[in-house]
């Protein structure tokens, strides 16, 4: 099966392009640029696609992120600290975000001759983005297949919608993922902040994978705190 792989170049996207790759699956790596204001991790993504010897496909939907506005990832709004399963990293939703990006990767899979497209969509994402929960990839899938029917035969691969990130930690491990080549943080900086959604679930993922975490974090240690307080006001 070839498989293209919609990549950003964070920990899940790059884990799982090792995976396909372990398993002679992946074809290609298609990235978007939707304005981003962390869209250094395509650099990222690139490198990933480089280092498995596969096409790399940029899509500039740089105007994108102007035209939905409202996102602490597109907008000059302020990227909160804190457990990503917390009501305030709402603000960091891109509506559709996922829905135009995997849209975008159906056409490039079928015209390049591929017969899936997998994303890296999982359990940790469903509480606050919508366009990563199972409800979504499935009638994705169906509607992608009224899409292209009689056109292509490409089918969604989503392998991590009902596993955590740990479990995508010790998969992309097992794959030999390089996990300090790639890119979570949202605040975009020189180094992972350590403070943000993501960065928290990051460091979490590795200490619950008990696998050593390369990442370079501003403050290393915040997302004990994070953790804690999540617990307490999830009590």
């Amino acid at each position: 099966m070839h498989t293209a792989l919609v990549c950003s170049g964070g920990l899940d996207s790059v884990s799982l392009a090792h995976v396909l790759a372990s398993q002679g699956r992946l074809s290609r790596i298609v990235s978007f640029d939707y304005g981003q204001r962390h869209r250094k991790e395509l650099d990222f993504a690139r490198a990933c696609a480089l280092r498995l010897g596969v096409p790399f496909h940029l899509v500039d939907l740089s105007g994108l992120g102007a035209a939905l506005s409202g996102s602490a990832l597109t907008d000059d709004l302020a990227v909160p600290d804190g457990h990503y399963a917390e009501e305030t990293m709402r603000v960091t939703v891109v509506p559709n975000r996922n829905a135009i990006m995997l849209t975008m990767a159906f056409g490039i899979a079928a015209a390049n001759g591929d017969s899936a497209v997998a994303a890296a969509v999982h359990g940790g994402d469903h509480f606050i983005y919508p366009d990563c929960r199972p409800g979504f990839t499935d009638a994705f899938a169906a509607m992608q297949r009224a899409a292209l029917e009689g056109y292509a035969d490409v089918v969604l691969d989503v392998p991590f919608v009902h596993r955590t990130k740990a479990d995508i930690v010790t998969a992309g491990a097992a794959a030999g993922t390089p996990f300090a080549q790639t890119w979570s943080c949202y605040k975009g900086g020189a180094r992972h902040c350590g403070r943000c959604g993501t960065c928290v679930e990051r460091r979490e993922a590795f200490h619950l994978a008990r696998v050593a975490d390369p990442t370079e974090y501003d403050d290393a240690d915040f997302w004990q705190a994070a953790v804690a307080a999540h617990a307490v006001g999830g009590a």
